[in-house]
């Protein structure tokens, strides 16, 4: 499609979309609120780059989580619970759809200038919810796709309010602490290029209300205050309607650059990442007073992450808790995020739901967010998409203790460090963890594990090491009873992929796709409410 041809695609698009949350309340009819009223309502909060160690109920080192330690003693707490990959844009494309990169198309991360997104072809949670009768909205991190078809408008979601893509994707006023310390967008011109290590300068970081621009660059330090104010609004205005909602809250926490109510070049405060976690969980705390207030024996709250910490950041990280993946770590590089050890996809999890699903509960079930969708789809009585597999299962009688078994396998994608992004080259079976191939993530002292392909592979057993310090002795009895297992799973499933109806995602770039309210303003600056345009080949308006 050309791009003003595009363009005039997306005006039409501003006009019919805004508001549409609002005529879909005025419009329900009186039988739709009577059938709704037997469907519960669905909010999923992702936390971004969270490790597994930081929820106090986890792992008791910090202090900085009551209200999520409090949900933790009012609900269930996992904790062998993963995510789908170890990596941003393809955590969220497989919580949205319920299928692996390999099935979706979303193998690595989408950019600033990516022209595609989660290909139009996957179905996601939302367009299945909201065919069902639901009100949707997401509030916060998107990062599966801006341009065009891509935007969460076109993907199921009555209601968009966020950034999208990552909090560092783009310079801001406010750049908050990182490894390096990035500058502030540039005002004039005449500025002369600071651009460091891991610092965008080339477009501002852009805040979105459905189709429009309302600010750029995002004020970062006031982002989780209009997060918690949209999703409340967003919950009471769904409650009052009668219609079942489903709210997908993707914060920018944990993710750096880590933003303080204090200015952030003033490097004084001695632990600016239990700051921010203190504020994400006191947001949280926000969102379940409303449900307890207004929707509490309907209302499914779950509350999860997108991958484990960002080792590189150092002090800016979580912790992995004690999944340490020591045997990587003696070798150099990081075992968390973007890694398929267990640092990088074993997430704080905890599901919350009234008088339905028990309290101070504790599962030990081997679950993971690609399990989301066909459990919210069966709590609504949908049904899930035709003609593809899916890589979840309906988790229900866990969540109400009539179960404890989980998946008997797990399958861990390469998501940036070693290999191709997207293959499956490590995996869990039971209690065990087999790896094909490791390295290639980069540490905190700059270090970045040497890729090394395991052929046999490394077995560790997660049930006496579950630090991943030493691996099973490839001439003993346990690793010679389980290694044809694990060889068939993984056969089975690559089998599985190469028969199923899977899509190809578009990652090519294109400079004139990036967000810009402003084209003609150094880095896209603007003042207040404006639309939605486009950055031109050339920095021009394009109409």
């Amino acid at each position: 499609m050309e791009i003003p041809l595009l363009k005039s695609v997306l005006l039409l698009l501003v006009s019919f979309f805004s508001g549409l949350f609002y005529y879909r309340l005025s419009v329900l009819s009186l039988s739709d609120r009577r059938l709704s009223d037997k469907k519960p309502n669905f909010i999923i909060i992702l936390a971004d780059d969270i490790g597994w160690g930081d929820l106090g109920a986890n792992w008791g080192m910090r202090k900085d989580t009551p209200n999520l330690d409090r949900m933790a003693a009012e609900g269930m707490r996992f904790v062998d619970f993963h995510s789908a990959a170890s990596t941003c844009s393809p955590s969220r494309a497989s919580l949205l759809t319920g299928r692996l990169g390999l099935r979706n198309g979303v193998t690595h991360n989408f950019a600033v200038s990516s022209v595609g997104g989660l290909p139009l072809n996957e179905t996601t949670l939302a367009d299945v919810l909201k065919e069902a009768g639901y009100l949707t909205a997401v509030i916060g991190k998107w990062h599966l796709g801006h341009n065009g078809p891509y935007h969460p408008n076109l993907r199921g979601f009555d209601y968009y309010f966020g950034i999208p893509y990552s909090n560092d994707m783009g310079c801001t006023d406010t750049p908050g602490y990182n490894l390096p310390p990035c500058p502030a967008c540039p005002q004039h011109s005449t500025t002369a290029s600071t651009k460091k290590r891991d610092c965008y300068d080339d477009v501002a970081l852009p805040l979105f209300e459905n189709f429009t621009i309302i600010q750029q660059p995002v004020n970062l330090t006031s982002l989780a205050a209009k997060y918690t104010e949209k999703a409340i609004q967003f919950i009471h205005s769904a409650s009052q309607s009668g219609h079942p909602f489903f709210l997908y809250l993707a914060l920018a926490h944990m993710h750096v650059p880590l933003v303080l109510a204090e200015p952030p070049w003033n490097m004084s405060c001695p632990d600016p990442y239990g700051v921010s976690l203190r504020e994400m969980d006191a947001l949280i705390g926000q969102i379940k007073d409303k449900v307890d207030s207004i929707a509490k024996e309907n209302t499914f709250l779950w509350f999860t992450g997108d991958n484990g910490p960002w080792s590189e950041k150092c002090e800016f990280a979580g912790s992995v808790g004690p999944y340490t993946g020591e045997w990587q770590r003696r070798r150099d590089g990081s075992s968390a995020k973007q890694t398929t050890w267990e640092g990088g996809h074993r997430v704080p999890t905890l599901a919350y739901w009234a008088g339905k699903i028990p309290a101070n509960v504790t599962s030990s079930a081997m679950l993971s967010t690609l399990d989301i969708f066909p459990t919210l789809v069966s709590l609504a009585n949908a049904s899930l998409p035709p003609n593809r597999r899916f890589d979840g299962m309906d988790a229900s009688e866990v969540l109400f203790s009539q179960s404890d078994k989980g998946h008997k396998t797990l399958f861990h994608p390469n998501s940036g460090a070693a290999g191709k992004s997207g293959e499956i080259q490590a995996l869990r079976l039971d209690q065990f963890k087999a790896f094909y191939l490791t390295g290639g993530a980069k540490a905190c002292d700059g270090s970045i594990g040497r890729e090394r392909f395991h052929q046999p592979p490394l077995i560790f057993n997660l049930q006496c090491d579950m630090q991943e310090q030493e691996p099973l002795a490839k001439t003993s009895a346990e690793y010679h009873a389980i290694l044809p297992a694990v060889t068939k799973a993984l056969h089975i499933i690559l089998q599985d992929v190469a028969t199923d109806n899977i899509s190809m995602a578009d990652y090519s770039h294109d400079p004139a796709v990036m967000p810009c309210c402003n084209p003609q303003h150094l880095a896209c600056r603007c003042q207040g409410t404006c639309s939605s345009s486009f950055l031109g080949r050339h920095g021009h308006v394009v109409d």
